[in-house]
């Protein structure tokens, strides 16, 4: 019986120096979890039977150390959670490592090429149902202008000119601010505000379209005692005459504008709308969004990141790349964004690390070895007992 039970015990600590060389090995691999062998005895009745290996387990819920990569489509969850991508076959896998990038179609994948799945993003920023995230390629159209924001202070200690408002005369005006707007075709154009004043609280403006003056009559803004704008808050200007594109309406606002001593200034001239644009890269943001950058400067959420959450996560069956997969144990996949619910919210540019720690695993190494060679004397014990009955008989 010493045999048998000697025996379990070797064959229980190879199963665990096993658990032991796979952590060392994965110490350097990103999101791997270290795993555990649990030992329990083995009785037959009330006859003690030796050892066997009771259960094996990894430890999902310590994170490991964050390394930055700088790298734009990499990401760690800082927190719980698990990434999900989806492979050629059409089953999800789970993962820790957030190393993505986008392929020839424009589709998120991760460094195995497995679509990784989330909610599409409209260009109003209405979310889809979970799936492939996939990136738009190519030039996103022009918005045209429709709104012009301008403050400024009007100076309490302008004169009013002696002649009549003349573009082309600067002594007819006391200052003038250029703005750039976009037509429907992403063209740019000019226009430009003339202030006149016309008494001690009234500013007239006067406006061109590319150098040339807007029929009409002019904007007036008027002032209270206390250099308060109150009237001619908000005005609306019709651009036409634009070749091949469609006119403007753009809404103009001086919310905000003044007539105080001292001198001119503007504080606030910015009109909306923008060109077409080409993609010029793609970043993940810390709530999970896909953001695609464009030539023009403009930024586009077009997808957020899934993250998959589970009632055991022990449950989980480990797969090949750093993946799990679930299982009846585990129960069934919770899915969220980062930062909602139960799982943590991204951490950009980084990758999480294997959460081992080698000096225990080299404490663990040294007390399996210990263990073995305990069982192999008792086999060794056992054998000169043996031997020395025979010699006995």
């Amino acid at each position: 019986m010493s045999f048998e039970i000697a025996l379990s015990g070797i064959n229980a600590v190879s199963s665990q120096l096993s658990g032991i060389s796979n952590n060392i090995a994965n110490a350097s691999t990103y999101g791997y979890k270290m795993g555990r062998t649990n030992f329990s005895a083995v009785y037959v009745g009330a006859q003690a039977m030796g050892v066997g290996v009771g259960s094996t387990q990894q430890d999902i819920g310590r994170g490991g150390s964050l390394t930055s990569t700088g790298r734009m489509l990499d990401a760690a969850i800082d927190g719980k959670g698990f990434f999900i991508t989806r492979g050629a076959d059409g089953a999800n896998q789970y993962t820790r490592v957030g190393i993505f990038n986008t392929d020839k179609d424009g589709f998120l994948v991760d460094s195995y090429g497995r679509k990784v799945q989330g909610f599409n993003m409209s260009a109003t920023g209405a979310q889809g149902a979970l799936g492939d995230i996939q990136v738009p390629t190519g030039q996103i159209p022009a918005m045209p202008s429709d709104a012009l924001k301008y403050a400024g202070n009007m100076s309490a200690g302008w004169e009013v000119p002696a002649k009549a408002f003349d573009a082309a005369d600067p002594s007819t005006f006391n200052a003038s601010s250029v703005s750039t707007v976009y037509d429907s075709r992403g063209e740019k154009h000019t226009v430009t505000q003339y202030f006149v004043k016309k008494d001690d609280n009234t500013v007239s403006v006067h406006y061109a379209l590319n150098g040339k003056p807007l029929a009409g009559a002019p904007s007036a803004l008027t002032f209270d005692a206390k250099g308060q704008l109150t009237g001619g808050t908000s005005q609306t200007l019709t651009l036409t005459g634009l070749t091949g594109a469609a006119d403007i309406t753009l809404n103009l606002d001086y919310t905000g504008t003044t007539m105080f001593a001292g001198e001119h200034s503007t504080t606030a001239n910015a009109a909306n709308g923008y060109a077409s644009g080409a993609m010029t890269g793609v970043r993940i943001e810390s709530n999970g969004e896909i953001t695609a950058q464009y030539s023009n400067g403009q930024k586009m959420a077009v997808g957020v990141v899934a993250l998959a959450s589970f009632p055991n996560e022990q449950g989980l069956a480990a797969a090949s790349d750093t993946s799990w997969t679930d299982t009846p144990a585990s129960g069934a996949a919770l899915i969220s964004t980062p930062g909602s619910g139960t799982v943590g919210q991204l951490a950009a540019g980084v990758l999480e690390g294997s959460n081992v720690d080698l000096t225990a695993e080299m404490v663990n190494l040294m007390t399996a070895q210990r263990n073995y060679q305990a069982n192999t004397k008792v086999i060794s014990t056992q054998s000169q007992v043996v031997q020395a009955l025979m010699q006995a008989i």
